[in-house]
């Protein structure tokens, strides 16, 4: 990159801040001046625990996680054995992770072989969000849209490709204080300018590009994929076309759930996936508008072969992959979660899943997405899941890790 461009994108970080800060003051009168309360910044702290400490960890399969796990190795960085594993060396080394790679692709089949492995590679760690091992546990899912390759008839909501200006840029590249941070834009007279947002695109911004890949019946159901990430489109012909993350606009992501709980249009206990789609099919005028005050638009790209792809780059596994935010849990590591079952008030989801992938709103310390899978039942329970519960990180034997705080609270 030149460097005006570089220039430019610091200037844009500092000015991101900047506006932030003015739209908090534009937001009512200005009350007698204060000095305001300081905002702790969030950490993650890691207790030292024991595997019967892990509530239901005999009565999991873990069988069912090595798969996702010896995709995670397929990963592991290459280079020195002494490479330090995610924010802070929090995960040890590479080192250590070539020993239990290796390991891994051993394991004979049969749940207590794959329990005998972790237990005897892994120490489990609480996560506290500083001194609270409370989180927010939510699901998502590989939804089913209906499609066409052309416009026409009822078919008339695209699904974009990248556009090739689209311009992403990880900040902490740059600057380690912006560690976590990204952008993305356009670049404009050797400057990255912001991209179109989601009412510009859905306006015509992008029409005449060649940028669709494929047209759908419902432009709600479009709306959802997006938020997924990845989806699967059936074509009239019977053809299953399978779609997945592309590149992002790079506009902030914004839930509509907790714009209709503010706005008193669904009591916020009852905010959900069924719910705010009955609001829309509901409020169709309304919920147009409605799902554009989310500038954040997502392109797509064809996947074959294995998939969803998650954020490190591996397909994943139902039931076993969790997003959570890379800020400060890095991917590859197992996570013992335990947090309420969305479809049964009386159960826990108490199993062992492996940090695969992130999104728009994981973010914090303690804080997961399940990813359920294909079909009714995962469609179900990813709409529903809104879960409290906490997670274990199981680190390699032998690694200490130090508390986590973001980038910029150091």
């Amino acid at each position: 990159m030149t460097g005006t461009l570089l220039r430019g994108i610091a200037a844009l970080a500092v000015l991101l801040g900047i506006a932030a800060c003015a739209a908090d003051r534009a937001s009512g009168p200005s009350p007698a001046p204060t000095t305001p309360e300081p905002t702790a910044p969030a950490v993650l702290r890691l207790v030292p625990a024991r595997f019967p400490d892990l509530p239901g960890w005999t009565g999991d399969a873990q069988a069912a996680a090595l798969p996702a796990l010896r995709r995670s190795c397929e990963r592991l960085p290459s280079g020195s054995p002494e490479r330090a594993l995610g924010p802070d060396g929090l995960a040890g080394r590479v080192g250590d992770w070539r020993a239990i790679c290796s390991a891994a692709a051993q394991v004979p089949a049969g749940d207590a072989a794959a329990r005998q492995f972790f237990e005897s590679r892994f120490q489990p760690w609480r996560a506290l969000d500083g001194e609270n091992p409370d989180g927010l546990f939510t699901g998502y899912y590989e939804p089913l849209l209906s499609g066409a390759r052309a416009r026409g008839g009822r078919y008339a909501v695209p699904l974009l490709r990248r556009p090739p200006d689209l311009v992403e840029v990880d900040l902490g590249q740059f600057r380690p204080a912006l560690r976590g941070q990204r952008i993305a834009g356009r670049l404009e007279g050797g400057r990255l300018r912001p991209y179109a947002d989601r009412a510009e695109i859905e306006a015509g911004a992008l029409a005449g590009r060649g940028l669709e890949m494929l047209w759908v019946d419902d432009a709600v159901d479009a709306f959802f994929l997006q938020i997924q990430g990845s989806g699967r489109v059936r074509l009239a012909d019977g053809t299953v076309f399978r779609v997945g993350y592309a590149g992002q606009n790079g506009h902030p992501y914004v839930p509509i759930g907790r714009l209709l709980a503010d706005r008193g249009e669904i009591p916020r206990e009852q905010v959900s996936m069924p719910s705010i789609r009955a609001w829309l099919a509901a409020h169709p005028a309304e919920g147009r508008r409605l799902m554009q005050e989310n500038p954040s638009y997502v392109f797509f790209r064809e996947l074959k072969g294995d998939g969803p792809i998650g954020a490190q780059g591996v397909a994943l596994t139902p039931g076993r992959s969790l997003a959570v935010d890379p800020g400060f849990v890095p991917y590859g590591v197992p996570v013992w979660l335990d947090a309420e079952d969305p479809l049964d008030a009386s159960a826990r989801v108490r199993r062992l899943m492996v940090a695969q992938d992130t999104g728009g709103a994981i973010r914090g310390p303690v804080r997961g997405d399940v990813f359920w899978g294909f079909g009714t039942e995962a469609a179900e329970r990813a709409g529903r899941m809104k879960s409290r519960g906490g997670y274990w990180l199981l680190l390699p034997k032998g690694v200490r890790p130090n508390d986590v705080r973001p980038s910029n609270a150091r």
